[in-house]
């Protein structure tokens, strides 16, 4: 297996399969998709090369969904200022309760409209959007987007897109989002044990917790870079 090298730090990438990258994610609470300034803090630096998504190979593109069916992880655009992540329910929790009490993660009007929608329907894709607002498919993407760095939103389900008389599956996929109550707190979903959202912590507390659990995997990281992280 390939050895990876990050800012003169060493990662042995054990990110071979669905099953391994489930694994990642549990053992780290909360962790990126892609890599980024906190070096190894991500899946992409847990796989090796060889295992990436390369055309020939797949992998955690694919695997993801996965681990977003698997019923207990949370994936979607809600560190960095909106790029892709993956957290457990119990972390996951808790960003959501620090959040929701932050004025600038407050639902703006038009945001609330695709909310009253999601209330209706149960979940919303990136056309139904669309449609919904009269954006183009941009616009849509951020608005989701938003959304989901809010906590309002997460990835509730990836279907893989099979294309051409062979009904080959490069890669595309496509998303529905929901609210994250919907999809961990639902009792009547027959293979997910429902887990509550509520926590018993202030939001203080809660971006306490959520700093802590990052902090055992980064180690020594500037204060400034996880406040930009988690803010």
């Amino acid at each position: 297996m390939s050895i990876v090298m990050h800012a003169g730090k060493v990662f042995m990438p054990e990110v071979v399969s669905p099953e391994t990258m489930y694994s990642l994610i549990k053992e780290y609470g909360i962790i990126p998709f892609f890599e980024n300034p906190v070096p190894g803090f991500s899946v992409e630096e847990h796989t090796a090369p060889e295992n990436w998504f390369t055309g020939e190979k797949l992998g955690p593109w694919d695997w993801k969904i996965e681990c977003v069916q698997s019923g207990d992880i949370a994936y979607g655009k809600f560190l960095w200022g909106g790029k892709a992540a993956f957290a457990t329910v119990e972390v996951y929790r808790e960003l959501l309760n620090w959040r929701r009490a932050q004025e600038k993660y407050q639902p703006s009007a038009e945001q609330q409209k695709v909310l009253d929608y999601l209330a209706q329907n149960g979940s919303v894709s990136v056309p139904e959007a669309r449609k919904l607002l009269g954006v183009k498919k941009s616009a849509a993407d951020a608005l989701l987007g938003k959304l989901q760095q809010q906590t309002r939103l997460v990835t509730g389900d990836i279907q893989r897109v099979f294309n051409g008389p062979n009904l080959h599956y490069s890669g595309w996929q496509r998303s529905s989002f929901c609210a994250p109550e919907a999809l961990f707190e639902a009792e009547d979903f027959p293979f997910f044990k429902p887990v509550s959202l509520r926590s018993s912590l202030s939001p203080e507390e809660s971006l306490a917790f959520v700093t802590d659990t990052v902090r055992q995997h980064v180690g020594e990281v500037p204060e400034k870079l996880l406040r930009k992280l988690l803010m």
